[in-house]
Parts: structure tokens; C-alpha cells; sequence
């Protein structure tokens, strides 16, 4: 099978080049190297680089893909707030415009990475499909509009489309692991400050949870992959899927910190600071649809493997 993977030259996108090439995936990436970096990206996949604004006209038009893999987004909550316009263009009409190609190029499959931001800060946990989506943010906003936008692809052109809403991420796969400037995710910014015997601050210490502070769910990059690998399998029948994806088990922010201590062998710093706008004190997924629906179950699936496999 052939396939074109967006946003391969990202962390997640990186991952998913490296797993699909190992699972004998003939893989090609797209990838404008914004926020991404070439050397991130797998040797056996053909890189192209390049806006998706664009893919119409840099992809040859002798090439067919079976399938598309899009995780060309930008991904920032904090930025998103501030710099609306650039959320709008890329993540919007960007994915917009890689529908398009997939549409005249006649590609069947097309899996999105799509997120929890679209289920806001007041949902109920844990999180099902059919929780009504409340984004709070631009970030969740732009990704909503794309699940609507992919479902009126496959309603009215017979594109099979699968969105996979997944929480937090974290882990590596053969040397490519989380590499953001500026890094903002928990786990790589705690281990980088616990390495350096500098204090983590965690936002907010009076949270309706076991131990005051925000819950969240991870999931292992790996995981994610194999579920859009699953995705991308699904019959090719014109119908839209909206999965989420999170091992079901919630972590506080206070015992993330906790078990990366453990992993490295000290007692961490931890500095606890005022709350911050729009957290939700507990974001837990339900992955029971896509369990049922296409047999995916997290593979590793504890908060220290994760955790151990981010640090390596």
C-alpha cells in the first residue's frame, strides 16, 4: 500500500513515517520543515518538501496513494489564542486543500489528526464520541471544522474518512521522540528541568481531583500509529469515523512528575503555581468505540513505560 503522510517531518508525523516504512508501507511525506526537521524523517520514505497548500501541484500526477495520513497542523492551544489567523489558514484551508487533492487524485482513505481540544473544558469524564464538541480554544475550533469538512467529503464523494481525536502523546520509536521549539508538553519539559535539578512547576493545586492537581491521558506514539494504521485499513465503504484514542486511565499532572522521578532516580523539584485560563481539571478519554469498532487496544498502556520510553 502506498500512502502520504503530512506533517512527516514532525514528532507524531516522524513516528508514523518510521512505523509505516517498518510495517512495509511504501510511504511518501509532505512536509514544509515549518516546525519539522529532515533528519527526523525515515531514509525509506521519499520526502517531498512542500506546502499541502500546494500538494496539487508539486505530486506528480502519476502517483496514487491508497490513503493519506494528515498531521500537517499546527498544534499550539496558547498560540492558536493569540495568532488566530495563522491557525485558520493552515489547519483550515490548508486540510481543506489536501482534501481537494485527495478528492481529484481519487485517493479512497483519509485519516485526520484530530484532538481532544474539540470536546472543551467542561466535558464530562471519561470522554466518549457522542459527547456534544465545546472547544474553547482556536486550536479545537479549526480541528471541529475539518471533522465536519472530511464528513461532507465522504457523504458527498465516497472518501473514506476517519478522524482520531487523541489526547496527550508522548514515548519514542527508533530515535524520534518529541522535539518542539518551544517544547510546552509536560513530560519532555519535566524530564529536561529534572535532568538539570530545576524545580517543574505544575499550574494549579486545588483541582476537584485526588491530589489537586489537573488529570490527563497518555497515550504511547506508537499507540497512535498503530490506530491510524488500523484507520487507514478500515473497508474503503464512504463512511466518516470519529474515534478517540487515550489509554482510559487518567494521571494527575503531580504523579506524571512523580514517576519521572522515579524513572531517573531523584525526588523532584516541584514548584506549585496559580492555575492557568482554560485548564480542565480532568480530560480522560473513552476508546471503547474504536476497541470495539477496529480492535485497537494501547499497547503501552502504564504511565512508566511512556514516561521511560520519552526519556531514552
Amino acid at each position: 500500500m502506498k500512502i502520504l503522510i503530512t506533517g512527516g517531518a514532525g514528532y507524531i508525523g516522524s513516528v508514523m513515517t518510521e512505523y509505516f516504512v517498518s510495517q512495509g508501507y511504501d510511504v511518501d511525506v509532505l512536509d514544509n520543515l515549518s516546525r519539522g526537521y529532515i533528519d527526523a524523517v525515515s531514509k525509506d520514505a521519499k520526502f517531498i518538501e512542500g506546502d499541502i497548500k500546494d500538494a496539487l501541484r508539486m505530486i506528480d500526477h502519476s502517483t496514487h496513494y491508497d490513503g493519506i495520513i494528515h498531521l500537517a497542523a499546527h498544534s499550539r492551544v496558547e498560540e492558536s489564542v493569540q495568532d488566530p489567523s495563522l491557525y485558520w489558514d493552515n489547519n483550515v484551508l490548508g486540510t481543506q486543500k489536501i482534501l481537494e487533492f485527495a478528492r481529484l487524485r481519487e485517493i479512497p482513505r483519509f485519516v485526520f489528526a484530530s484532538t481532544a481540544a474539540v470536546y472543551g473544558t467542561l466535558a464530562p469524564s471519561p470522554i466518549t464520541e457522542d459527547v456534544p464538541p465545546s472547544p474553547a480554544n482556536t486550536y479545537g475550533m479549526t480541528k471541529l471544522t475539518m471533522d465536519m469538512a472530511i464528513e461532507s467529503y465522504a457523504r458527498a464523494y465516497g472518501l473514506t474518512g476517519t478522524s482520531l481525536r487523541f489526547f496527550n502523546v508522548s514515548g519514542s520509536f527508533n530515535g524520534r521522540r518529541e522535539r518542539h521549539q518551544p517544547e510546552t508538553h509536560l513530560i519532555p519539559v519535566a524530564v529536561s528541568r529534572i535532568k538539570n535539578n530545576e524545580a517543574v512547576s505544575i499550574f494549579g493545586s486545588d483541582y476537584p481531583t485526588r491530589d489537586g492537581t489537573c488529570v490527563r491521558d497518555y497515550i504511547h506514539v506508537v499507540d497512535l500509529a498503530r490506530a491510524a494504521q488500523l484507520a487507514l485499513n478500515r473497508i474503503s465503504d464512504g463512511s466518516f469515523k470519529v474515534f478517540n484514542l487515550g489509554n482510559g486511565n487518567g494521571y494527575s499532572n503531580l504523579e506524571v512528575v512523580r514517576t519521572i522521578g522515579e524513572v531517573l532516580g531523584v525526588s523532584p523539584k516541584i514548584n506549585f503555581a496559580p492555575r492557568r485560563d482554560g485548564d480542565a481539571p480532568e480530560l480522560v478519554a473513552s476508546s471503547k468505540a474504536i476497541s470495539e469498532e477496529l480492535g485497537w487496544r494501547p499497547s503501552i498502556p502504564s504511565l512508566s513505560e511512556i514516561v521511560e520510553s520519552a526519556i531514552i
